[in-house]
């Protein structure tokens, strides 16, 4: 098995030695099997997608706008 450092705040730290009957490695294993099957199901979608990145990135703008056109009816004071 390979080993990975992860460097941590000394607050968090500290935090983590209040929980010492948790398996902090078994943790961020969890969350990185997590985060790396997320990436693979995004790269899954995006291979089977016919959008360029220029209509990848118009569409996204373009929903950006609309939801900011949203959130300043709902919040007025918005920019």
């Amino acid at each position: 098995m390979a080993e990975l450092k992860v460097v941590i705040p000394e607050d968090l730290k500290q935090e983590m030695d209040k929980t010492s009957f948790i398996d902090w490695s078994k943790v961020a294993r969890d969350a990185i099997r997590e985060q790396a099957s997320k990436l693979a199901r995004l790269k899954s979608i995006a291979s089977k997608s016919k959008l360029t990145e220029k209509d990848a990135l118009e569409l996204g703008r373009k929903i950006n706008r609309g939801l900011h056109e949203r959130y300043k009816e709902l919040y007025p004071g918005l920019k």
